[in-house]
């Protein structure tokens, strides 16, 4: 089987790997890939929203299956592309249709959606700039912290937790009126503050049936002890040990059920991954946002804990037999721990060399490149987040402890990484 994954991240380093190691896959393409999928197949100078050129590279190398790992391509319409063109509708295309990833294209739609099938979220009410008084009169009378949220993509950036009343009317208008957030801060979802703690599940999904896959937990902040601004993820641990038997029978019932059951009542084409970004409230949990893809840097463990040939796993998918696979996973815990340039999340600089990476993804401890080039026989940083040391481990504690050793023998000038990934289950 000839196969495209799409994407250039970690969560697509990872990917790339875990696809290469089936035997049903004869060549592996990844567009437009990193310095790591390169080493897993062969990278092609195509970007992911590139539309007509994947299409004529789908029938120049008779590819047999499409993967999209970001989420911008699945936003802006690649699955109904493929579909309503007849030289390609035979290709498929792992991945929602432009409604369905709307999940996260909208938090407008999201909150809409769970409302209508009863998925326990945060309350919430949304407006738009013909909405300002409102919004500002109904920011004011709401208790605090506040959550704003821009309602359309905004590169992880467009959440924000206000501490005062003064602070939510003015990110508000920044959104609104000032346009920070251009488009997609069009409409403003105005939420309620849950307090718990945030985890991640994941799941498969044809469109009726639906498997779980390992959960994890991320770790945005960018310093210790959840300290400083968001990033796009500093790392992640699988399992996650609060998230027993208990717990995840109700994430099954309350939200995972209803949210496939709901997209196949509403005729939503949905075929991939469905990320559940949670919050685990007094042992109860709620829907903080939807992704229409995996996410990054979960990949990193979720792919190490998936023993399945991933090849079968989607092509059951593309063909409506997903009931017919189980899913099985490694018991062994996983951690990754992200490095990333200096600066990050703001301004950094990009073309330091890299020394140290190992040569291949074997092993106990895999590292996973994502802003990463190749240069002249080098390896070059080509971004924020530059490397995922994923390690295994009888525990979270033990992983976590050799996913931090890895990084200690790599080095580009300017490298941070967390060393307190886990700490909580430590």
């Amino acid at each position: 089987m000839n196969i495209l994954l799409l994407g250039s991240g970690g969560r697509e380093h990872a990917l790339a790997w875990k696809l290469a190691q089936s035997p049903r896959c004869s060549q592996l393409y990844i567009a437009p890939g990193n310095a790591g999928t390169a080493g897993c197949g062969r990278n092609v100078a195509l970007e992911a929203t590139d539309f007509p050129g994947l299409k004529a590279f789908c029938l120049e190398q008779k590819i047999d299956m499409v993967i999209v790992g970001p989420e911008e391509p699945l936003v802006k319409g690649i699955y109904n592309s493929f579909w309503e063109d007849p030289a390609v509708r035979h290709i498929p295309v792992i991945g929602p249709s432009k409604t369905g990833a709307q999940l996260e294209g909208s938090k407008a739609f999201a909150k809409a959606f769970m409302q209508r099938h009863g998925i326990p979220t945060a309350g919430y009410r949304e407006f738009r700039l013909a909405q300002l008084n409102e919004g500002l009169a109904y920011i004011n009378a709401h208790s605090l912290p506040i959550v704003l949220k821009a309602d359309g993509l905004a590169a992880g950036k467009g959440v924000i937790i206000a501490q005062s009343h003064a602070e939510a009317a003015e990110v508000f208008g920044n959104m609104l009126v000032d346009r920070f957030f251009e488009a997609a801060g069009d409409t403003v979802v105005i939420e309620e503050f849950l307090e718990g703690v945030e985890l991640s599940v994941f799941v498969l999904t044809d469109g009726q049936s639906y498997r779980l896959l390992p959960e994890a937990k991320d770790y945005k902040r960018i310093g210790e002890q959840d300290k400083g601004p968001n990033t796009g993820g500093m790392g992640a641990v699988s399992p996650v040990p609060f998230a027993g038997p208990v717990f995840m029978e109700k994430v099954i019932n309350r939200i995972v059920e209803p949210t496939i059951e709901g997209l196949a009542e509403e005729g939503i084409d949905y075929k991939g991954f469905v990320f559940f970004g949670l919050i685990n409230v007094g042992g109860d949990p709620y829907v903080i946002e939807y992704n229409c893809r995996l996410g990054d840097p979960e990949t990193e463990v979720v792919m190490p804990r998936l023993r399945n040939d991933l090849v079968d796993l989607l092509e059951a998918v593309a063909e409506g037999r997903l009931d017919e696979i189980d899913v099985q996973t490694d018991p062994r815990a996983a951690v990754t721990t992200v490095a990333v340039s200096e600066g990050y999340p703001g301004a950094y600089p990009k073309g330091r060399p890299i020394t140290g990476l190992p040569k291949g993804l074997e092993g106990d401890v895999l590292v996973f490149q994502a802003g990463t080039t190749p240069r002249e026989g080098q390896i070059l940083t080509n971004g924020g987040r530059v490397l995922a040391a994923t390690a295994y481990g009888d525990t979270v504690r033990t992983a976590a402890s050799a996913s931090r050793a890895a990084l200690t023998g790599i080095h580009f000038q300017g490298m941070y990484f967390r060393k307190d990934i886990g700490y909580e289950f430590e």
